[in-house]
Order: C-alpha cells, then sequence, then structure tokens
C-alpha cells in the first residue's frame, strides 16, 4: 500500500506540474519586459551623461579657456574611474543586490552631473581641476551599470531570451545619442551649457526613484505571477540569485588571481581583449570627440553638430541588430561558431576605416556618410560580449567578463588623450582619423591573426 500511495503521489505530482506549466502559458505575467524596458532607459540615460562634455565641450573649452589637450585629459577622467570601478561595482552587486546599488548608481552619477553646470565661475587650471574630478566621480559611480545590467538579465530572463535582452538595453547607447544630441545640442545654443548638465542630471535623479520602485528581485516584484516564475526559473532564469549574496560573497574570497594569470596567457583571449580595447577606441572617438570635429573642422554650429551627430548614431544601432543577425544566422547555415564572429567583426571593423576618408573632402555631406559607414561598421562588429559567452571558462564567466570589459574601456582613457595630443600638436583633426581608423584595422587583424579558434577556454586547477 505504501509503495501504491507512493506511486500514486508522484503520479500526481508529476500531472500537477506538467498542468502548471501547460494550463498558466497564456496567462503568464510579462514583467521581465518592464523590467528590460527600465535597463533600456537608464542605459539610454546613462550614455547620454557619458556624452554631455562632448555636445557642451566647445563652447565650454572656448568660454572657460581650456586648451584640446586639457579638454582630452578631462574626456578620459570618466574612463579612469570606470576602469577602476569595475571590480568594486560588481563586489557591491553582489553584496547588495542589483536593486538598491544600481538605484544608488543612477543617483549618484546624476548629482555628479548636475554639478557639472556650476563650473562656470571657474576658469583655466581651476575649471579643468574640478571638471576632471567632476567626470572621475561620474565614471565611478557609473561603474556597477553594465554589470548590473547583465546580472539582471540573468536573472529575469530565461536563457532562450536572454540574448534577446541584453542585445535590446546594449542598444541603448546608440539611442541616447540619436534622442539627447539634439535636445543637448539645442539647449546649448538656446540656453547655454550649463543647462545640459541641470536637465540631464534632472532626468536621473527622477530615473532613480522610478528605478526604486518598479525594480525588484524576481521573486520579489509584486506584479509577477507564479506562472512566469517558474517559466524564468525553467529556462535557467537565475530567479534566486539575490539568495545567500552575503555568505556568496564572503565565501568568495575575492579574486582567483591565478585565473586570471591563465586567461592573460590564453592567446584567444588577448587577441579577444586586444581587439574590444581597439572597438571601444572607435566608441570613444563618438562619444568625445566627434562633435567637437564637426564643429571646429567641419565649421558646423553647435545646434547643427548636435543634430548630425545622431545620424551615425541611427546606422550603429541598425550595424549593431545586423551584426547579431548574421552572426546567428550563419551558425544556423551550418558555419563554425570562429566564421560566425569573425566575418561581422572583420567586416564591420574594415568599414569603419572608411572615416579616413574624411580627410580627402570638403563636402559636409560626404563627410556625414562616410562617419555613418563607419559608425554602422562598427555596429556590425561589436560582438565581444557575445565572442565572450562563447568562450569564457565557464568556472570564471563573471570574472572573465569584468576583465574583458576593463581591458576594452581603457580606450576611454587613452583614445580621448591621444587625439587630444594629436589635434593640439597638428592643428588638425586628420591624425586623429588615421589613429581611430588604424584601431579598427588592428581589431581585425587581432581576430583574424590572434584569436584563433573560438571556443570555450578551459582553465588548469
Amino acid at each position: 500500500m505504501t509503495i501504491e500511495s507512493t506511486a500514486a503521489n508522484a503520479e500526481r505530482a508529476a500531472y500537477s506540474t506538467a498542468a502548471a506549466a501547460a494550463q498558466p502559458a497564456a496567462k503568464q505575467t510579462k514583467v521581465r519586459y518592464l523590467i528590460l524596458a527600465m535597463l533600456f532607459l537608464v542605459t539610454v540615460i546613462n550614455y547620454a551623461d557619458r556624452a554631455t562634455l562632448s555636445i557642451t565641450g566647445p563652447v565650454i573649452s572656448k568660454e572657460l579657456g581650456i586648451s584640446a589637450a586639457e579638454m582630452g585629459f578631462i574626456f578620459s577622467a570618466f574612463g579612469w574611474a570606470y576602469v577602476l570601478g569595475q571590480l568594486p561595482g560588481g563586489w557591491l552587486l553582489d553584496r547588495y543586490g542589483s536593486k538598491i546599488v544600481y538605484g544608488l548608481s543612477i543617483f549618484t552619477w546624476s548629482v555628479f552631473t548636475l554639478m557639472q553646470g556650476s563650473i562656470g565661475f571657474l576658469a583655466g587650471g581651476a575649471a579643468v581641476m574640478m571638471l576632471f574630478a567632476l567626470r572621475f566621480a561620474v565614471g565611478f559611480a557609473e561603474a556597477p551599470s553594465f554589470p548590473g545590467n547583465s546580472r539582471v538579465v540573468a536573472a529575469w530572463f530565461p536563457g532562450q531570451e536572454r540574448a534577446t535582452a541584453s542585445a535590446i538595453f546594449n542598444s541603448a547607447q546608440y539611442f541616447a545619442t540619436v534622442i539627447f544630441a539634439p535636445l543637448m545640442g539645442w539647449l546649448t545654443h538656446s540656453f547655454g551649457w550649463h543647462w545640459v548638465f541641470g536637465v540631464m542630471g534632472g532626468l536621473g535623479i527622477i530615473m532613480a526613484g522610478v528605478w526604486m520602485k518598479t525594480v525588484y528581485a524576481p521573486k520579489d516584484h509584486p506584479r509577477i505571477n507564479q506562472a512566469e516564475l517558474d517559466y524564468i526559473a525553467a529556462g535557467g532564469g537565475l530567479i534566486n540569485m539575490d539568495d545567500g549574496r552575503k555568505a556568496a560573497a564572503s565565501a568568495q574570497g575575492g579574486a582567483k588571481w591565478d585565473y586570471i594569470r591563465q586567461l592573460f596567457a590564453s592567446r584567444m583571449m588577448v587577441g579577444i581583449f586586444l581587439g574590444q580595447f581597439c572597438i571601444n577606441a572607435i566608441t570613444y572617438f563618438f562619444i568625445t570627440w566627434f562633435p567637437v570635429y564637426l564643429v571646429q573642422a567641419r565649421g558646423m554650429s553647435i545646434l547643427n553638430a548636435g543634430f548630425i551627430a545622431s545620424i551615425p548614431a541611427i546606422c550603429g544601432f541598425v550595424g549593431g541588430i545586423l551584426g547579431g543577425v548574421m552572426s546567428d544566422a550563419m551558425l544556423r547555415r551550418g558555419y563554425s561558431l570562429t566564421a560566425a564572429r569573425k566575418t561581422p567583426i572583420v567586416l564591420g571593423m574594415l568599414m569603419s576605416m572608411a572615416m579616413i576618408a574624411c580627410n580627402y573632402t570638403d563636402l559636409q555631406w560626404v563627410v556625414v556618410s562616410l562617419m555613418a559607414l563607419a559608425f554602422f561598421g562598427k555596429g556590425i562588429g561589436a560582438l565581444g560580449w557575445a565572442v565572450m559567452s562563447d568562450c569564457a571558462p565557464k568556472e570564471i564567466t563573471g570574472l572573465s567578463g569584468g576583465v574583458f570589459n576593463m581591458c576594452g574601456n581603457i580606450s576611454s582613457i587613452t583614445t580621448p588623450i591621444v587625439i587630444g595630443y594629436i589635434i593640439q600638436t597638428t592643428g588638425s583633426f586628420n591624425g586623429a582619423l588615421v589613429f581611430v581608423g588604424a584601431n579598427a584595422l588592428i581589431a581585425a587583424v587581432s581576430y583574424l591573426v590572434v584569436v584563433g579558434e573560438i571556443k570555450r577556454m578551459e582553465l588548469k586547477k
């Protein structure tokens, strides 16, 4: 009787499980899409705040007497702090959870953005120091942003939806320019550069409040039902990610430095890190010096530059989607993982070199077209995170991603400085465009020659 009862109970449990999986399929809530919308909006604000100085830079440098080289150092301040803050930001996310840490991050970087509008009473060296300090603070406060995005997606989305979700929040960097570059150009032209920082800082503070009211861990969200929770969990979503996070954080005992050494001993990984560094050089040219280039080298007004800067951003968004679609389509058609990932990257980087041709034309529409083609190519080739998901050692996917992000964002420090010195030394942007184009070429060569076969890296214990 006990055996029969046990069998009956097991049968009923199996039936209940199957019924629970089937019945609520049409009724499950879709709260995860609200969470994704929040990630998209927050990332738009994030990238818009990074670009505030590039739009206002020509006016600020003229009004406060800041040289091109000094402006390059100010642009680089964000990158220094962003790189240094990667590992502490990731640790805080694991220790205290995404809701609190990310919400405080949004609020803090927005306050520092707002404060940049108050430096008008300074000039020369004092203005440089204050702007550098505030940009540094913005960069450090934003450090948890992309690890936080990744963490939230891992908790809220099943595996079969996770790549799409990641692509959507990553595309926000292009929308930030499309939406806010014209707005910031108009504010600078009509009301003065101080208003750009006030408006963007205020929007960020409001967004921090919306985040705290909207975003929760899956199990804690008041609007989610059990059907959606079961669906996320069944697909590998880490709905219990924040359970016992303090114990997990203390048990980790810090980074495994030998694992980091092994990452840098791998030719494949070094090639990927180098490629990301060079690809990001293109990104940081567009979000720092590109509007300045349009004003100073091409004679556009601040207002026009704000609108024109959105055109390459639209092309970058389209290219980013197309690159992912192309890569996945090649995989479905039987191409190897190596070919499917490298083809869009190499093709995109070669297209990005089109910007060098701007040195040989005086027609503004040709310049804009070439820059749009370059950013379109950059979007196609921006598959670094997909490559990392393919090859990172399974034991340290988070640590590998942190090292990857740090290596890539070192170019946020070096690119603005190098370009600033090139402009100051030569009095022209021609060398700067060659420098950025050369980075695209090195990225293509790195994937073709250095990376080799793309496969999952195995750690030596």
